[in-house]
């Protein structure tokens, strides 16, 4: 489980461990680390361009000393200060014995580099670190505006203008090609939109996870994650000891969402998929999957909402009535209120839903902005799980949930559940019938007996593998919903993981 600290966590944790180690330690730990990715992108050192662009402080310090490396492996640097009084004075000190240039912002140009008139072939965004609020100042800004597209941009520890604890960004922010952050994840790297400005992102361990106190704000899937939770029949298994599905979807109006979620409902490892719905839509579904179980009768979880209309809050009604879990999705998210039911409940809306659920001052905007607030609020208020789709998937329990079977741990900072994110999803997914596939995922993995962190945070994890899957396998292809739910049959669990040195 990939997990992330909130800057609280890390500052406190920081203090513990240089309180036991040499003064300076820490920071070398963590400049030998960046500096190795640089020279890793770089291939060639000697020779190389850099350009470091440092404010005040250790975050400034670490890229000076890591550009001080670097050039006494030869490569030509220059330093940008927006504070030459602030800068921090031994990686200055270090980077002007090393015989590298220093200027202050006000008179920089990039023409002037390293007096070759050429750009950077890296620059190290070393502005502000894990304790920047807002976006970047002026100065900063103007530097940035001209460094050239080409040029590779290495973050230290996080894209300066990136709100390190929530991925807010409320002004001009680097975007980075890479990221390389230190001793633990920070939540504002892995959720939009600051996740969209951390390019590659690398990690360096420089031991400070025995320090972080309390559990993290936020966890991410890794592959062996889903494959511990997924539902494997044994010898005594039958198609109820499996778990069956209830799918109470579609409409004559949009008939396909009832194909779509009944066919990663089958795919989900229950053992039969029971479907509900108008005759001519249950005439579709058994015409595409003729083992669906059609009309009522036992379940172990029930999906419903997918393309039902805006109209049916009965069919929303008779499935929350039940005492199974439930999962409501897209239509059906109209008929829910605060709820006070004693079985577990899955709401899984997009942005637009989501919006609505809540009403002011939540509009779309401020729902994207403030992602981690959002399904956060979403979970207390209507007191369940939440699946907040989007360009990050965000999963939240109320309050002080206990959080899943895989140990979905209780933040020490807050008291409540940690927020699963999941990092396998692409752009590629905001296509048509893509949420109703998710829906019949999840609520198979909730009939087969899993925790609704676990199942929304499973199904969200192979949901975007299978689009990773069909995207490598057909290069260019425009992926449409009915691809993911052929994919399943062989998405496992190998999502993308960042690095560690």
């Amino acid at each position: 489980m990939l997990t992330a600290h909130s800057v609280d966590q890390v500052r406190h944790a920081e203090a513990a461990l240089m309180a036991r180690l040499p003064e300076g330690e820490l920071m070398q730990r963590a400049v030998a680390g960046l500096t190795s990715e640089c020279v890793r992108l770089l291939g060639r050192v000697y020779g190389a361009r850099v350009l470091v662009v440092a404010g005040s402080g250790d975050n400034g310090g670490d890229a000076l000393y890591a550009a001080a490396r670097l050039a006494r492996r030869g490569a030509a640097v220059e330093a940008v200060l927006l504070d030459e009084a602030r800068a921090h004075a031994g990686g200055l000190a270090a980077l002007r014995a090393a015989g590298g240039r220093v200027s202050a912002a006000g008179q920089w140009r990039l023409g002037r580099f390293a007096a070759t008139g050429a750009g950077a072939d890296l620059v190290l965004d070393g502005v502000v670190g894990i304790g920047g609020h807002g976006g970047l100042r002026p100065a900063a800004a103007a530097v940035f505006e001209q460094i050239p597209s080409d040029s590779v941009i290495v973050a230290v520890d996080l894209p300066s203008g990136v709100d390190a604890d929530t991925g807010e960004v409320s002004g001009p922010a680097v975007h980075a090609d890479v990221t390389v952050t230190f001793g633990t994840y920070k939540p504002g790297l892995l959720i939009s939109p600051g996740a969209e400005h951390v390019g590659d992102l690398r990690f360096v361990d420089i031991g400070l996870a025995p320090y972080l106190e309390g559990a993290p704000v936020l966890e991410a899937f890794e592959p062996a994650d889903v494959e511990a939770l997924l539902p494997m029949p044994s010898a005594e298994s039958n198609k109820y000891r499996r778990g069956v599905v209830g799918i109470a979807a579609g409409s004559p109006r949009y008939p396909g969402a009832a194909v779509l979620a009944t066919g990663s409902a089958l795919r989900s490892g229950v053992g039969a998929v029971r479907f509900v719905g108008e005759p001519e839509v249950c005439d579709g579904v058994l015409a595409r999957y003729p083992e669906v179980l059609i009309g009522d009768g036992r379940v172990q979880a029930w999906v419903v909402g997918p393309g039902i209309g805006p109209d049916r809050a009965d069919r929303v009604a008779t499935a929350l009535a039940a005492e199974v879990p439930v999962l409501v999705d897209a239509d059906g998210l109209a008929a829910v209120k605060p709820l006070d039911r004693s079985h577990p409940t899955l709401l899984t809306p997009h942005a637009g839903e989501a919006s609505r659920l809540l009403g002011e001052p939540w509009t779309v905007e401020a729902i994207e902005a403030h992602r981690l607030a959002a399904v956060r609020e979403l979970a207390d208020r209507f007191g369940c799980t939440v699946l907040l789709k989007g360009s990050t998937t965000l999963i939240a329990d109320p309050g002080r949930a206990t959080g899943g079977v895989t140990g979905g741990a209780t933040d020490g900072a807050t008291g409540r559940a940690a927020i699963r994110v999941n990092r396998t999803g692409v752009p590629a997914l905001a296509t048509a019938g893509s949420g109703d596939v998710l829906a019949g995922l999840a609520g198979g993995l909730l009939a087969a007996g899993l925790h609704p962190l676990d199942a929304a945070s499973a199904a969200a994890h192979l949901h975007g593998q299978a689009a990773l899957d069909v995207l490598r396998a057909h290069p260019g292809r425009q992926l449409i919903a009915g691809d993911l739910v052929d994919a399943l049959t062989a998405a496992r669990p190998a999502g993308p993981a960042a690095e560690s040195h």
